[in-house]
């Protein structure tokens, strides 16, 4: 795993910013962490920065400047666009995608747009304010409902016959995406650079892969390699890097996808979002695909940090 970088992993200062002030926080926290003791493993030299939405506070971090870093923030604020500009404005290289692309994937409805206008099959959808949700049902049942501006499956409700209908007291994240449910499997797929790693299935428990499946131990089955047809296989990993390459990202992206394998409707593959920022906890889909791709934890944060750049 070497880019031909003549500066040795020792000489290089990475700076890992972590936490942030999102929903995806305390994940935010462990992911950064994760990948700061690796760095150092690796050899490289590690700070470890639990951002605030403070400017001058980061800026000071940040100060003596570093080679290069380290994105581990999740959510709003950290994969949206938003520190991406800031160290393009300073002028620091970072890992995973730049601005346009982070704030293009974390746009649901324009990266739907992109997709689609790429070839990319999705759900039928539309945007809808929270006043058209609590009207009734913006889309015939079942239907899903995600904030267009969030990860993590934060706020995501499913609505299905004979339900009566989220509770949307607590809704503070703006616009929503409601989309046609797609009954059938959870598969995902990471790109790492122009590669397609590999396909995972995933079995949660209460069937709803969201925030609580996601990041609590045995809550869900992880299946790497899926254990799916080859033709499907490879539709997922072309579809994953054509989205990848449609949004302009760089580095580690992750593509989430439903797959309908019902007789009644045929073999329906769906692409549903791209994460520019993939988890690196201990039960994160990424490591876990590089890994079955021969390519270590510590391979796989240190190729991250030589990818980097700025725009």
């Amino acid at each position: 795993m070497t880019d031909g970088t003549k500066d040795s992993p020792a000489r290089k200062r990475v700076a890992v910013l972590m936490g942030g002030w999102s929903a995806e926080r305390d994940v935010s926290l462990v992911t950064g962490a994760a990948c700061a003791d690796a760095l150092e493993e690796a050899g490289y030299a590690v700070t470890r920065i639990d951002a605030q939405r403070d400017l001058k506070a980061l800026a000071a971090a940040l100060d003596p400047a570093p080679d290069v870093v380290f994105n581990a923030l999740h959510g709003r604020g950290g994969e949206d666009g938003v520190i991406q500009a800031v160290l393009d404005l300073m002028g620091l290289p970072y890992t995973h995608s730049g601005m346009r692309s982070s704030a293009l994937a974390m746009d649901k409805p324009a990266a739907k747009a992109v997709f689609l206008a790429a070839g990319l099959p999705c759900p039928a959808g539309v945007v809808v304010s929270l006043e058209t949700l609590l009207q009734g049902d913006p889309l015939p049942r079942p239907y899903v409902v995600k904030p267009a501006n969030e990860g993590s499956s934060v706020g995501v409700y499913i609505v299905r016959q004979g339900d009566n209908g989220p509770d949307y007291s607590d809704w503070t994240y703006g616009d929503a995406l409601a989309e046609e449910y797609i009954d059938g499997r959870e598969l995902t797929v990471t790109v790492m650079g122009d590669r397609a790693l590999s396909v995972t299935e995933l079995q949660p428990e209460s069937g709803f892969y969201d925030y609580e499946a996601k990041y609590t131990d045995g809550k869900t089955v992880h299946i790497c390699p899926a254990d799916i047809p080859d033709a499907i296989a490879a539709q997922c990993k072309d579809y994953a890097l054509r989205a990848h390459q449609a949004l302009g990202c760089r580095g580690l992206t992750r593509a989430d996808f439903r797959w309908d394998d019902s007789a009644v409707n045929g073999s329906r593959l769906f692409l549903l979002e791209v994460n520019t920022q993939p988890g690196m906890t201990p039960l994160s889909l990424s490591p876990e695909q590089a890994a079955e791709a021969g390519i270590s934890f510590g391979e796989l944060v240190s190729w991250m940090v030589e990818q980097a750049q700025c725009d």
